[in-house]
């Protein structure tokens, strides 16, 4: 049932833009003591199944910008088959450090910087 609760919750979250996607792999890696490549799996299944509802969503509220987002779609498309192959011959214990990293940066970066007022 805590199972239950951890992915609705963080499908929730991944709905509002908060990163629910991370804190699932935080939670299947430290908690469920899944292997990263495990983790990493099953958040891209999870993320085919909540993204669609928040593009719906993104789209109906305008908040797409439809140029950026064709840039964004290509460089994904060109440097996914890359960095899988990059990831599966690097040490486990080299991605668990990058992507902790990667988290402390990305909410260093959201304590500290500002909003620009509207």
């Amino acid at each position: 049932m805590t199972a239950v609760f951890i992915g609705a919750a963080t499908g929730i979250l991944s709905g509002f833009g908060i990163g629910g996607g991370s804190l699932l792999i935080l939670w299947l890696t430290m908690v469920q003591q899944l292997p990263q490549y495990t983790a990493a799996g099953i958040n891209l299944l999870y993320f085919l199944c909540c993204a669609p509802a928040a593009l719906v969503s993104h789209i109906r509220h305008h908040l797409i910008e439809k140029k950026i987002a064709l840039w964004c779609i290509l460089a994904g498309c060109l440097a996914s088959p890359a960095a899988s192959l990059l990831a599966g011959l690097l040490p486990m214990h080299w991605l668990r450090r990058g992507f902790g990293i990667l988290l402390l940066i990305l909410g260093f970066r959201e304590l500290f910087s500002r909003t620009p007022k509207q």
